[in-house]
């Protein structure tokens, strides 16, 4: 990573517009987006269909290239929900696409690319319409999809529990296990009595959380001078960590 050139003040208006971008563009696409979302680079984030519901300290990494979508294809007007507890991450070009309903835990986390849907969409046979059955997807507290994964129709993930890149999951996996494969299988167990910090511990208080973010890019970027920052963005190599 980068070192950050930028004076305290300088971030600090760029997070205050970055929240105003939220409040304005993103906010109302949702029945409910909690205080303290991070998405980086918001405009990238794409958003659509009714009762999406995401709790606190929401964080989404989007890239010109990679955006973050969560989407809601209900069967019929305002049907179809997606709800993701509190602070939730959703990695570049990770995609939740809902016809009925999905549901992630608090502190759950999406690598790059990953996806999680909740139907085929059509039929082996019948290419136009969906299954008449609903097939929700339920996620645990603290679970991990990893790069690329792909979570399908009708699962459950236990508490915990770990889907290695690449996998494709088929059917229920426990809690506190690790899955990989295509389907995938189970491969690890996990240690319950090993020491764990998850997200939704770091943000369980999330003022507090956002103070000490806050006190630290004071600490880091309070040396930054404004005329060297701008020197850097005309002049590239005069940047310090080259």
């Amino acid at each position: 990573m980068r070192e950050d050139l930028r004076p305290f003040w300088v971030k600090q208006a760029y997070l205050t517009f970055r929240d105003l971008w939220i409040d304005w563009f993103l906010r109302p696409r949702c029945a409910h987006l909690g205080a303290y979302a991070t998405i980086m680079a918001p405009w990238y984030l794409d958003i659509s269909g009714p009762n999406i519901t995401i709790g606190h300290s929401f964080t989404a990494i989007n890239t010109a290239s990679q955006q973050v979508q969560i989407g809601v294809w209900g069967r019929g007007p305002g049907q179809g929900r997606i709800t993701l507890g509190n602070a939730c991450l959703m990695s570049p070009g990770s995609r939740i696409s809902a016809s009925d309903e999905i549901v992630l835990g608090d502190g759950c986390m999406l690598a790059n690319g990953a996806y999680i849907t909740d139907s085929d969409w059509h039929g082996l046979y019948n290419r136009v319409d969906r299954a008449d059955e609903p097939a929700p997807v339920i996620l645990g507290d603290n679970v991990w999809i990893g790069d690329h994964a792909t979570v399908l129709k009708g699962v459950s993930i236990g508490d915990n529990s770990v889907v290695a890149a690449r996998s494709v999951v088929t059917k229920d996996v426990p809690e506190n296990v690790v899955v990989a494969g295509n389907p995938a299988r189970l491969v690890k167990t996990l240690d319950t009595s090993a020491p764990r910090y998850t997200r939704a511990e770091l943000y369980a208080d999330p003022d507090k959380t956002a103070q000490q973010f806050k006190e630290l890019d004071r600490h880091v970027l309070g040396k930054n001078r404004l005329w060297f920052w701008l020197w850097t963005l005309v002049y590239p190599r005069a940047r310090r960590d080259d």
